[in-house]
């Protein structure tokens, strides 16, 4: 795994090399191997981890075919002090006679 440092910003680096740690499941591994797992256990995870990618890639299926509703996306919010879409904006001028 390879991070790339731009103009000796290392913060920003740890947090690409954090994210893409993240996302390829290394700490979570580092969390297992923590401790033993006994092999029945092991197994039970394991059966578990494929039962719940098997319901949510038929979830998936179901939702492309129309038989269930898409999921509502996520409203991001906005900074605050910026204008809000459709509540008051700026404040109206005085009109000039």
């Amino acid at each position: 795994m390879q991070v790339l440092v731009r103009d000796n910003n290392v913060d920003q680096a740890l947090r690409v090399l954090k994210k893409k740690m993240q996302r390829e499941g290394i700490f979570r591994e580092m969390k297992q191997r923590k401790a033993f797992e006994k092999p029945s256990e092991r197994k039970t995870r394991e059966k578990a981890e494929a039962v719940r990618r098997a319901r949510k890639a038929a979830r998936k299926q179901a939702q492309r075919e129309g038989l269930l509703p898409m999921p509502k996306r996520a409203v991001k919010p906005a900074r605050p002090g910026a204008p809000r879409p459709g509540g008051p904006g700026p404040a109206p001028r005085p009109a000039t006679v």
